[in-house]
């Protein structure tokens, strides 16, 4: 009976003056590195001009979705809709990229996983050192992250795609590896999150000849919560460099098979049969239902 009480005053109070805790609380999803994350599925050189545009088309998998915002270049959240980069990767002709088609794959996969946010981040034909500590590229990436994080969102991975431009220079290709684990490392650190899962792309193509250098740093990083993701066998847009609209889907459906399947691991490594979507969800309503409680009690 007095459990009976207790949600029917929670109904009431919910129309004057309780809010969804799931409304507020942003699953953050961080895109970095360069125009593969960018997006430039879908856009070609005109026939006539010469300038690359992008050709407008957003497959299903990479429509908006009410629960998947993102956070533009002025710092607010917005609905997320392609291209997600376009104010970000600015000067350059965005197209579809791999974070709605995650996004959109984890909601589907995962109904209760609460809305997500993405941050956007990668800016096209960067380097890795150009992504290092006190670089404006880093610097950027920290504040956008820790805004998202202070505006009520709460840090779930990154997912990071780079490393073409670093296949020019052989010295380049040859130091990636340690400039990459810097920049993780560096990354964690200032963003206090020591265990943020990480899902980088392993090149598919590069702007050099020392891809295979490059790819073979990617693999062999050896850090903790740091997944890879092979985009090797995608299809690749005339220009031989970056990924077409299909395989930039597919991508985003491979980084989220990759991080649900990993969170499922992480969350269950003891053995104990827990539900990663189910018990999120749980903790959070237990929450919402002592706050509105408590609302109603001193009210």
């Amino acid at each position: 009976m007095l459990s009976f009480i207790v949600v029917a005053l929670l109904a009431h109070a919910s129309h004057i003056q309780c809010q969804n805790l799931l409304h507020h609380k942003l699953n953050i999803i961080i895109l970095a590195g360069q125009s593969n994350m960018a997006g430039r599925g879908g856009v070609a050189n005109d026939a006539s001009t010469g300038v690359p545009t992008w050709d407008g088309v957003v497959p299903p998998q990479c429509q908006p979705n009410p629960s998947i915002f993102r956070l533009s270049a002025d710092l607010a959240w917005v609905r997320a809709r392609e291209p997600i980069h376009a104010d970000i990767d600015a000067g350059k002709t965005d197209g579809i990229g791999p974070g709605m088609s995650f996004a959109n794959a984890v909601l589907t996969k995962e109904p209760d996983f609460g809305p997500i946010g993405l941050v956007p981040s990668a800016v096209g034909g960067t380097t890795i050192n150009e992504w290092q500590k006190g670089e404006f590229l880093y610097e950027q990436l920290v504040k956008r992250a820790q805004m998202a994080q202070q505006s009520g969102g709460v840090y779930r991975a990154m997912l990071w795609y780079q490393g073409e431009a670093d296949t020019v220079s052989q010295e380049d290709a040859e130091l990636y590896e340690g400039r990459l684990k810097t920049f993780f490392n560096d990354l964690r650190s200032d963003l206090h999150a020591p265990t943020l899962p990480i899902f980088q792309v392993v090149l598919a193509s590069g702007e050099g000849p020392y891809i295979e250098e490059v790819r073979e740093a990617q693999l062999n990083i050896g850090l903790q919560n740091v997944k890879s993701v092979d985009a090797k066998a995608l299809p690749l847009e005339p220009d031989r460099l970056h990924l077409t609209t299909q395989a930039q889907v597919r991508l985003g459906e491979m980084l989220a098979d990759s991080y649900l399947g990993f969170m499922s691991k992480s969350l269950t490594s003891n053995n104990a049969p827990i539900n990663f979507s189910s018990s999120v969800l749980r903790s959070l309503i237990i929450a919402q239902l002592f706050r509105c409680l408590w609302m109603i009690l001193t009210f």
